[in-house]
């Protein structure tokens, strides 16, 4: 049935609305509560499906859920020989015309009694924290999401304990003809050494393995060989000599990545669902976090994989850019498997988590139009004031972000060719959680 996708897509849509919407608050109540007047709530983009005014500021939600803005007043200063006193100069170029036009509209919904409401007058750290609030909103939903897995359903937990051990060593290619063992088939390194399910390993190599990850390092380290494996079995500790082979498997580091010849020897970890503690969210979020700021620094190269996907039908990178078409089919094609009703909530979570938590990053860059740009832009100026104030120079103006102004388009129009590839690509070669 079509029911469940759709529903899935529905529900995850509605997710990110309520995620670009408490973006939108994270902007507006700083931004309220520093005296900048705000015109405007919008979520989404596009034509006004909604909207209501109260106050001076019009709060409203937009037919494309793409994102969402508040519209302050002032966010760029005069030119400086428009001050009073001075000849006002005349353009001389297209570019300056453009900053010029660009002026003049921001300061067009300025209305006497508003001179000391406008963003650009403010002082640094109050625009620091209006343009910061969106992604720290963001990160504080992440947080909050991520803590909803962790200590409210629990997360799966690979213990010491071994689950299950093949009885040989086969190619996945021997595997399908016939996956039964045969006495023509090498027998597995941990069949070979005495292994049981059951058995807790305690040490590998006279080393000892507090966890499953430490044990499977240190046999992925070992490489071909014979090795030492300590473990606990009906209560007492025991060491069996095992024999590893070389065999290669995809990097516990780096998902997706193969790494050649490692250490092999053949045993399955005992999994159980555990919850965690508010430490263990912290540090979750930590390492996901760094990840995710990783791969945002490889996101041009990033980006070339989705264009060769998109035109040349080469694999879609799972770990790669997906936009708001590709994650809501995965939100329908979550609420469409055959998985426990449990597991969907767990997955609709991480989903909008993870989302949460890129999005924030993405908007903390450095360039405008992002909000990180605009970050950048305060932090400057309270540096170039606080030098100031040290020299005992005069107090430079506000940091004009209008000059930067080519430099934004031309950023904004490669945003939006790339989120155009990201949709085309999400439409005909999307990213699937099977297959």
């Amino acid at each position: 049935m079509i029911w469940p996708y759709v529903i899935g897509i529905v529900i995850f849509l509605v997710g990110l609305m309520l995620s670009i919407a408490l973006h939108e608050i994270g902007h507006l109540v700083p931004a309220k509560r520093f005296g900048v007047k705000v015109t405007q709530y919008m979520v989404g983009f596009g034509p006004t499906m909604w909207s209501r005014r109260k106050g001076e500021t019009e709060y409203g939600i937009k037919w494309l859920p793409l994102g969402g803005y508040i519209r302050m007043i002032g966010m760029l200063p005069p030119r400086p020989s428009d001050a009073p006193g001075t000849l006002r100069s005349v353009s001389t170029g297209p570019w300056q015309g453009l900053i010029d036009s660009a002026r003049e509209v921001a300061l067009e919904e300025v209305r006497p009694g508003d001179e000391d409401r406008v963003f650009y007058r403010k002082p640094w750290w109050q625009k620091v924290i209006i343009m910061s609030g969106g992604p720290a909103m963001n990160f504080l939903l992440a947080f909050i999401l991520f803590g909803v897995v962790l200590m409210g359903f629990g997360i799966q937990v690979q213990k010491n304990e071994i689950a299950s051990i093949p009885q040989c060593v086969k190619t996945a290619a021997d595997y399908v003809k016939n996956p039964e063992c045969t006495a023509a088939d090498r027998p597995s390194p941990a069949s070979a050494a005495g292994l049981r399910p059951g058995d807790v390993i305690l040490s590998v190599g006279g080393k000892p393995t507090a966890t499953w990850e430490a044990a499977s390092r240190a046999i992925r380290a070992n490489g071909a060989g014979p090795v030492e494996i300590g473990v606990r079995r009906a209560g007492q500790d025991i060491t069996l000599n095992a024999t590893l082979i070389a065999q290669d498997r995809e990097s516990l580091d780096e998902p997706g990545k193969i790494e050649k010849g490692v250490g092999y020897l053949g045993v399955s970890p005992t999994t159980v669902i555990e919850r965690q503690s508010f430490g263990a969210v912290v540090e979750h979020m930590g390492d996901l976090t760094s990840a995710t700021a990783a791969s945002l620094l490889r996101f041009p190269e990033k980006m070339v994989g989705v264009w060769n996907a998109a035109f040349s039908g080469d694999e879609r990178d799972k770990n790669g850019p997906i936009g708001v078409i590709g994650v809501s089919r995965i939100g329908g094609e979550i609420a469409a498997s055959a998985a426990p009703l449990e597991n969907k909530i767990v997955i609709f979570i991480n989903l909008l988590a993870g989302f949460n938590l890129a999005i924030g990053l993405f908007n903390l860059l450095p360039l405008l139009p992002l909000d990180g740009g605009h970050v950048a832009g305060g932090l400057w100026e309270g540096l170039k004031r606080g030098f100031a104030r040290v020299t005992r120079r005069p107090t430079p103006g506000h940091v004009d972000i209008a000059k930067a102004l080519p430099l934004t388009y031309a950023i904004a129009f490669v945003m939006i060719i790339m989120a155009g590839l990201l949709m085309y690509a999400d439409l005909v070669n999307p990213v699937r959680l099977s297959g």
